[in-house]
């Protein structure tokens, strides 16, 4: 059986096969999930956004692009600007929820769980140092250093010149060098 090529998939979900999106989302969520979850830090927050990418895609169908065999690179860019959008929105909530007091949690003592909660603190400590580049750098370093996207993808997921992204890159790295981060 031969796979349908990406740039097969597009056409076909511009013209409003679901079949394509559930192709699509096949080959690509447990990438963009991950993605998802570098940027909140947040097993649930991600969850939610790699199904709301996969909305967002199906709504604006018309604009998928695909590069260099991929729309990965497209996918990376909803991605990002999904948790950009959920991640402004969860601080809403949280300056709304930190009016309120907290009862005292048990914790579960389950080591699965405490695991979890190890990954989530540790991302969290490392989003803490990222949070302070500049929101240009941070998607910058999200997709070539976490996701693994090349220079080339990484600036067509955000649309910016390749030379942008190198740039942009260095100058995170640079730093959170300075920052010991």
């Amino acid at each position: 059986m031969t796979r349908t090529s990406e740039a097969d998939l597009a056409q076909r979900l511009r013209a409003g096969d679901g079949d394509a999106l559930t192709e699509l989302y096949d080959r690509h969520a447990d990438r963009i999930y991950r993605h998802c979850f570098r940027l909140t830090a947040d097993r649930a927050y991600a969850e939610d956004a790699t199904g709301t990418v996969f909305l967002e895609v199906w709504r604006h169908r018309q604009r998928v692009r695909v590069h260099d065999g991929s729309a990965l690179p497209w996918l990376y860019g909803v991605a990002t600007n999904v948790c950009r959008n959920l991640t402004r929105g969860r601080r809403r909530h949280l300056r709304a929820v930190a009016r309120t007091p907290w009862p005292d949690l048990q914790p579960d003592h389950a080591e699965r769980v405490v695991e979890r909660l190890d990954n989530e603190q540790r991302m969290r400590e490392v989003l803490a140092a990222v949070d302070r580049l500049p929101q240009r750098e941070r998607d910058v370093l999200a997709l070539v250093v976490w996701s693994g996207l090349s220079y080339d993808d990484a600036a067509a997921a955000l649309d910016v010149p390749v030379g942008t992204v190198r740039s942009r890159l260095s100058r995170a790295r640079r730093r959170l060098e300075q920052e010991g981060a």
